[in-house]
């Protein structure tokens, strides 16, 4: 995989939007003197160049080699104020700052009554939309201005500030602790994914009842319910306790829905909240209440109430995809999956710069999945050798593992015997490399390996037996994990029976639903 150079400014540039490219050629030329100006001209060519070439920005005689450090410097703070200056970036964390930045010209011009009118005002505003670390450093701004006794109104208002200011930090501090637990147990489960042992689960629950903090949930805001949540997923996801995640998934969305003022504030997070919900819902295997969430999320992120934008949009193309996917594993429909992979490989290629490399690896295996299960082994291979090729991934060790794991399959599907050796020993030492195995990999490569050595009469004798010795590792809490990536089960069903994986997977998942219909009260 060859890597181009990139290029922040350059990057920024190809972000823009026609209306923003336009805002910014009239933000420039506001002062005539900037229309011949040589940001502009550096602008003009690195919109209409296809990739990032210094040489060629060089050849064109706009800057010397010394001053073109300077001049993308310049041109890069040139666009982000312009951008900051667009209706439509003015979120209202944006808009918080912009009143603060107001107050604060206004006290150095000496309008301190002004200004702390303004001040008064934008606290309201950041408590009001859950803002307490900006609402902190306003009350902060406000105890200046009163300490320096120029309204000679201190004695009325220290109780006051003094009140607000201890309360914000109890916030504060409360919702960094949360806060810094959810993200550290997020990094254990996207370096890692789920514990593997006895050994790794004792850590991960020692970690995460060592650093949670007393939290009474009826006294704190929005935001310290959130961090709270979060965590609990998190770790249910870390101790494959699905159903504890899906509990606190669950209490995440509804946090939103009980407060969809926040919504709009917080889109990323609302977005986030169903995507774990909805892979909560794949692991314990609700496929009804997984459909209906989904549509849930698509219809809110097509209202006016959520706003859009270049990140917003790529998350929501990444979430919804994934669990498309997922849902139409679950049914067991690779029919609609396969249509759906031209339009992945689209968004893929649209949000390449948004989207990070382990995302783009977890689309690429999902894709695979769907050719192995349509009997496509050749295409299945193709993907998956992407994910293989891939030396700079190092993350979610397990995903990694399993690619491996699959590909090995996929060759032996494929007939490509005589590569099939050198793919043995390969996944043999990545897995030990990784310290990732563990009984069912072993017994899947053990397995691989006598197959050809057996007589084709005997081959339906062989994977009955092999079937019945994994089947015991299904309800293992830390070998089931591998059937969360592969479904060998189904896979050696359909050698059995000799019928398709996907009508096998089909039938699955008719039982599923039949079983969730019967148990909807339970939940």
């Amino acid at each position: 995989m060859t890597n181009e150079p990139k290029d922040n400014l350059f990057l920024l540039i190809k972000s823009l939007t026609k209306s923003e490219k336009r805002q910014f050629k009239l933000f420039v030329g506001r002062m005539g003197s900037n229309s011949d100006s040589k940001f502009l001209n550096l602008f003009y060519l690195m919109d209409k160049s296809e990739r990032y070439d210094e040489a060629a920005i060089l050849k064109k005689g706009i800057v010397t080699k010394q001053q073109l450090s300077n001049l993308k410097a310049h041109l890069y703070k040139q666009i982000l104020i312009s951008l900051r200056l667009n209706p439509v970036h003015k979120n209202a964390r944006v808009q918080i700052r912009e009143q603060l930045d107001y107050a604060t010209i206004l006290y150095q011009k000496g309008l301190y009554r002004q200004s702390l009118k303004l001040l008064e005002k934008v606290k309201a505003t950041a408590l009001r939309q859950e803002e307490k670390y900006v609402a902190c450093e306003i009350v902060e701004f406000e105890k200046l201005i009163e300490s320096q006794y120029i309204t000679r109104s201190l004695s009325n208002r220290t109780d006051t500030l003094v009140a607000d200011a201890e309360k914000l930090v109890a916030h504060n501090i409360l919702s960094s602790q949360l806060s810094n637990l959810s993200l550290r147990l997020y990094e254990k489960l996207i370096k890692a994914g789920y514990a593997k042992s006895d050994d790794e689960f004792r850590e991960i629950t020692k970690f995460f009842y060592e650093n949670l903090p007393k939290v009474d949930l009826e006294k704190v805001g929005f935001r310290e319910k959130l961090w709270y949540h979060k965590a609990h997923v998190w770790y249910g996801f870390l101790t494959q306790d699905f159903l504890s995640s899906y509990k606190y998934a669950l209490k995440w969305v509804e946090l939103f829905d009980q407060h969809p003022d926040m919504i709009p504030l917080n889109p990323v997070f609302y977005l986030k909240g169903h995507h774990y919900l909805m892979e909560s819902l794949s692991l314990i295997k609700y496929p009804g209440k997984f459909k209906e969430i989904l549509h849930k999320m698509e219809a809110i992120t097509k209202a006016d109430i959520f706003p859009r934008n270049e990140n917003l949009d790529s998350l929501i193309f990444l979430y919804q995809y994934s669990n498309r996917f997922n849902l139409f594993f679950m049914e067991g429909d690779f029919d609609s999956a396969q249509k759906m992979i031209p339009e992945v490989l689209d968004g893929i290629e649209k949000y390449r710069n948004r989207i990070d490399p382990h995302h783009i690896m977890v689309f690429y295996y999902k894709i695979a999945c769907v050719y192995f299960g349509k009997g496509a082994h050749e295409d299945c291979i193709l993907y998956l050798n992407k994910i293989v090729a891939n030396k700079h991934l190092k993350m979610r060790e397990d995903l990694l593992c399993f690619t491996r794991v699959l590909n090995l399959v996929a060759h032996y599907e494929a007939g490509f015997d005589y590569h099939l050796e050198t793919h043995m020993r390969e996944t043999f030492k990545f897995l030990i490399k990784m310290n990732d195995l563990h009984e069912v990999q072993k017994a899947m490569i053990r397995f691989v390996k006598k197959l050809s050595n057996i007589y084709p009469h005997e081959l339906k004798t062989a994977f009955k037996a092999f079937h019945k010795e994994l089947a015991v590792f299904e309800s293992d809490p830390y070998e089931r994990r591998s059937f969360l990536y592969l479904d060998i089960l189904s896979w050696l069903e359909s050698r059995i029976e000799n019928r398709s994986v996907a009508e096998i997977i089909r039938e699955k998942a008719q039982s599923l639903n039949r079983k969730e219909r019967s148990t909807t009260k339970a939940f």
